[in-house]
Formats: structure tokens, C-alpha cells, sequence
């Protein structure tokens, strides 16, 4: 007699058989190319006989229901194509039906550019390439450092990184403080609010310098030019901010004014960033794109699409070659300046990406998320290299530390000791009230930092490894630095 065990394991099986189907669908929905352009894709979906929009949807929403309409035709089709197999092979003497073509081909998609970019791109290929070049010339003497004197190094640097602790805190704006940057020099620090205004701070001391007034709305990313406080002229352009006014404003050190207002950004400006030769600037947006920017023209050269939602953070890699965007879609990508094309796609957070920060060794590049991890990529094997579940809330920003060449250090370390620091461990915020530091070599644990906030925006470390700075949302900046140090 049957006493169900048979009919309840063969709904279990079309049960998992149902839940493998719905993952194989999305697996491939994730790699279907689909237009960006919010036209180009309600064009799509009037093509397929869908509602070009519904009520309440934005431009992100639409495409990923375009991305799921398709999906689910060509899981259908793909269940018809079996099904026409089946009836074929029954008889031989029905003509089988012609395989459709895929509903999404996979394309890639160009738009003109200006003769601006061509020229910039040919600029950056010939700085780029030579710095590559002495890197990765250095990497191979390094390469043969003695394995006792890297033990001996690591056990210094680390030691001095476990004995950070806290050396003050400042009330920095009457609104959350979203960023803090250090100066080149490392003798002063920007702090960008959501009262709009951007200061500068003198550090250790926390006096203020000036308030720099020009944005309308929440300052959302605060970026030095590279040479700024070194051989940057203070009449020139020394700082760059981002804000939800969807400007971009160009700062000098003599004036509260702002130099440029940038525009073109059709909705709230996040993160930017110099290139490394101080002569671009990259914003990261709400209108789904990235940018470029001229520094000396205070021209839009480029407009990157890419992502299918807000782009929050944006990183140029050291050499100058890349740059790296992040998005709400939880999609980072890599990309290629010199030609436009994406060099690697970081695909595997759950949730939206906050902050990237490439390595000073210019092949790994660590992402914070708000599924509280930090993933650590490497652009050589183009895959994930480690996951570290770093924080219980919001990973908000990630630096690497990258050491000054300048400095003198004579006294403590060889010049070999001080290159090799570079690189060497990381910090991160998180929105769990902490800042934590990290080696970079082996993804562990060093310090952990309590601020007094319950989210921490931002981090960020002087290049002479003697403060660390965090910017909160009860509107305070903290201060660390290693204990009992002579340096």
C-alpha cells in the first residue's frame, strides 16, 4: 500500500527542481547585456508589448524589469525549444522549427566622443605606462627581499598599528560629518558635512583653518589634489567636493568661494577623486554615471554609464591607468581610462558598495559594502581573493595605507622597510560605531577603535603612518595615532 511517503517526496523534488530553475534564470538574467539608457530600454519593453513604465518606477527599477521580462521569455523559450525536441524525435518527418536568437544579444555599447577625451586619453596613457613600468620593475627587486627580513618588517609595522589609540575628538559641523581627508602634507584635514560646507581643520591641534561655503545641499565626497600643500600653488586648485546640489565645486586655499561649479550631473553628486596626476577629476553620482572632468578647462570629457543603479564611490588607481566605480546595484567595475573599457567587473556583494580603495601594489583593490563585509579583488586572476565579514553594520569607507616617499624616516626605517610598509594594512569604517585596521596580507585583524557615534562615515590615514582620522554621524572627527612612538 502507498502510505504517501512516495507523492511527499516527489513534490519535494519539484519543489528544489522549481527553486534550481528560478536560480538558473537569475544566473542568467545577471549576465544579459541590456541598455543603460532609460529610452533605449522603454523602447525594449514596448517591443515585447510591456508597460513602458508603471506607476512610481525610476529609470533603475524599469531596466531591472526589463532584465526580469526577458528572463522569463527566454526561460520559456528555452522549455519550448526542449519541448519541439521531444515532438521531432517522434517523428522524423516534421520540420523542426528555427531556433529563435536570444532576446538580449550580448553587445557592447559606444557612444562618440569628444575630441577633449581622445587627447586626454593619449595623455593618460603616456603617464600611466611609465609609472607602470618603474612598479612593476620594483615589485621584482622586492620580489627577492630576504622571507626573515619581511618576517622582521611586518612584526614592526604591525606592532606600531596595534597600539593606535584615540588622541582626540572634535565637534566638526552642525550636521554629520560624510568625509574626512588628509592633506598631502598631512598637516591638515578636510572634512565635508551635510550642512553643505566643507572645512579645514588643523591636525594634531583641531583648530579650525576656514569654512569653505558654495555647495546648496549635503556634501557627499572631499578629494586633495595630489600636489596640493606641497608644490601646488594656493591660488590654484587645491581641493574638489561633491554634493546633492549634483555639483561638483573646485576649491583653492586663499578663498571661501568656490573656483568652478561643475554641472552636468543630473541628480546628487557622492564620492570624487583626483587622478593621480591632478590634472582629472572623477564624480560618482545618483543619475547612474560616472564622470570626468578637466581640471584646467572645467570641462565634462566623459560620461561613463555601466551600472543599472546609483554610482556611490569612485578611485583612481595609483599608476593612472584605472579607475574603479561602485554602485547601489552592488556591481563594482574596473575600468580602463585609456581606452574606455571595463577592465574587470566586481560582481558578489549582496547589497550596495560604499567605498573602494585600491592597493598601492596596483592589482588588488578592497570594497565595503552594506552587506558589512569587505572583499578584497584581484585584477591578475579577475576574481574575489577573500571576504572579510569586517563590521555588524555598513561597511562606509575603506583606505589602504599609502606611505609618502618623502618622508623622512631615517631614523626608524631603511628605505626598503618604508616602500614595503606601503600597502601593508588598511582601514574601514563601519556604521557599527568602529574603525577597525587590517593586514593586507593575510586579511587579519589588528586594532579595533571605538568612536563615539554610533555610525562612523568615513576613515583615512596620513601617508607619514602617524594619525588616523574618522568623521561620524553626531557630527564629530576623531583623532588616533600610535602610542608612545617617537615618530
Amino acid at each position: 500500500m502507498d502510505d504517501g511517503n512516495f507523492l511527499g517526496s516527489e513534490r519535494a523534488r519539484i519543489e528544489n527542481q522549481v527553486i534550481l530553475d528560478e536560480l538558473e534564470r537569475k544566473k542568467k538574467a545577471r549576465n544579459m547585456a541590456v541598455p543603460t539608457d532609460d529610452n533605449r530600454v522603454k523602447a525594449r519593453l514596448r517591443e515585447i508589448g510591456e508597460p513602458i513604465t508603471l506607476f512610481g518606477e525610476r529609470a533603475a527599477d524599469r531596466r531591472d524589469r526589463l532584465i526580469y521580462v526577458l528572463s522569463q521569455i527566454n526561460a520559456a523559450r528555452g522549455e519550448d525549444a526542449a519541448m519541439d525536441e521531444d515532438s521531432s524525435s517522434e517523428s522524423e518527418d516534421e520540420v523542426s522549427p528555427a531556433q529563435p536568437s536570444s532576446i538580449a544579444q550580448q553587445e557592447e555599447f559606444y557612444s562618440l566622443g569628444s575630441l577633449e577625451l581622445l587627447e586626454a586619453r593619449r595623455r593618460l596613457a603616456e603617464y600611466s605606462l611609465p609609472r607602470a613600468q618603474n612598479r612593476v620593475a620594483q615589485q621584482r627587486i622586492d620580489a627577492k627581499m630576504n622571507l626573515g627580513k619581511i618576517i622582521d618588517i611586518r612584526k614592526k609595522v604591525f606592532a606600531e598599528v596595534k597600539r593606535y589609540g584615540n588622541l582626540g575628538s572634535q565637534i566638526g559641523d552642525e550636521r554629520p560629518i560624510s568625509q574626512v581627508r588628509f592633506s598631502p602634507d598631512n598637516k591638515m584635514l578636510a572634512t565635508g558635512s551635510w550642512s553643505g560646507c566643507v572645512k579645514l581643520w588643523n591636525v594634531p591641534a583641531c583648530t579650525p583653518i576656514q569654512t569653505l561655503r558654495g555647495h546648496g545641499d549635503r556634501v557627499g565626497g572631499v578629494a586633495w589634489h595630489p600636489q596640493a600643500t606641497l608644490s601646488q600653488s594656493a591660488d590654484g586648485v587645491n581641493l574638489v567636493s561633491g554634493a546633492s546640489d549634483n555639483c561638483v565645486n573646485f576649491w583653492s586655499l586663499n578663498s571661501d568661494a568656490p573656483l568652478s561649479v561643475l554641472k552636468g550631473h543630473q541628480d546628487r553628486v557622492c564620492k570624487v577623486a583626483f587622478h593621480p596626476s591632478g590634472n582629472y577629476v572623477g564624480s560618482a553620482s545618483f543619475d547612474t554615471t560616472w564622470r570626468l572632468w578637466d581640471v584646467a578647462t572645467t570641462k565634462e570629457l566623459l560620461l561613463q554609464e555601466g551600472h543599472s543603479k546609483e554610482v556611490y564611490a569612485i578611485e583612481f588607481q595609483d599608476d593612472g591607468a584605472l579607475a574603479a566605480s561602485g554602485g547601489l546595484d552592488a556591481i563594482g567595475r574596473v575600468w580602463d581610462i585609456r581606452t574606455g573599457r571595463t577592465a574587470m567587473v566586481l560582481d558578489g556583494h549582496v547589497e550596495s558598495i560604499f567605498s573602494i580603495s585600491f592597493s598601492p601594489n596596483g592589482y588588488q583593490i578592497a570594497t565595503g559594502a552594506g552587506d558589512d563585509t569587505i572583499r578584497i579583488w584581484d585584477m591578475r586572476s579577475l576574481k574575489a581573493l577573500y571576504t572579510i565579514p569586517a563590521h555588524l553594520s555598513n561597511v562606509s569607507d575603506v583606505r589602504f595605507f599609502h606611505a609618502d616617499k618623502s618622508t623622512d624616516t631615517s631614523e626608524f626605517y631603511t628605505e626598503d622597510e618604508w616602500r614595503f610598509r606601503s600597502g601593508l594594512y588598511f582601514a574601514s569604517a563601519g556604521y557599527d560605531g568602529l574603525v577597525k585596521l587590517w593586514s593586507a596580507d593575510d586579511w587579519q585583524l589588528l586594532r579595533t577603535l571605538a568612536t563615539d557615534a554610533g555610525k562612523v562615515m568615513s576613515v583615512d590615514l596620513t601617508s607619514d603612518a602617524q594619525l588616523l582620522a574618522s568623521g561620524t554621524y553626531n557630527r564629530n572627527f576623531q583623532l588616533f595615532a600610535p602610542e608612545d612612538l617617537p615618530i
